[in-house]
């Protein structure tokens, strides 16, 4: 088997993975309706992940890592912080409302303590961003001067309790948008002052 149908094999893997956990839950589901959701062979799957739960640990791991390496991107390449934080926001809750059953699933089998410390070091890793976009933002004009770090705690909590909200109840799925999170981030509900900031 050559390198890049091995990729494309374990992406497979992953994906149904993710259809199949996300529809029975991590309890009902098994390798062998997960290989044939993927198309490939019972043993096939194991080549790639020992057993349920390392399947299950991998998925979260790479949803993990690729909103981790997108809001990395994010921050680098935006032209602005205000825009930084905005596109930051509205990945957030863009894989919130792609990932809810998902995300409602974890919750409900397994908690807030499955994989704790790996989640630990990823909204580390997270707040770290927000805070160098806030600093920017410092520097340049388009923040008021604030405590990056508490601002940082705010901003990260306020998603994850957004993301909880619209995993555990469906109504908030048309109620909170994107627009209406980065006005509340970015503006508060003070009064504006003419131009703009208040």
């Amino acid at each position: 088997m050559n390198r890049r149908s091995g990729i494309e094999s374990k992406q497979r893997i992953m994906k149904a993975a993710m259809d199949v956990f996300s529809r029975k839950g991590y309890a009902k589901a098994n390798m062998r309706e997960i290989a044939g959701a993927a198309g490939i062979s019972i043993g096939g799957v194991y080549l790639y992940f020992r057993n349920k739960e390392y399947l299950y640990k991998s998925l979260i791991h790479e949803k993990m890592q690729d909103i981790g390496g997108r809001t990395a991107a994010i921050a680098e390449t935006a032209q602005c912080a205000t825009e930084a934080l905005s596109c930051f926001l509205g990945l957030y809750l863009e894989r919130a409302l792609k990932h809810k059953e998902f995300i409602l699933l974890h919750i409900r089998e397994h908690g807030f303590t499955f994989g704790r410390e790996e989640k630990k070091r990823f909204f580390r890793g997270q707040k770290k961003v927000i805070e160098e976009i806030l600093q920017v933002g410092i520097d340049t004009g388009e923040f008021r001067n604030c405590n990056t770090k508490n601002m940082a705690d705010i901003i990260m909590g306020s998603m994850r309790g957004i993301i909880l909200s619209i995993a555990l109840d469906g109504e908030a799925d048309g109620t909170i948008t994107t627009e209406a999170l980065k006005d509340f981030v970015l503006y508060g509900i003070g009064k504006r002052a003419k131009g703009g900031v208040p």
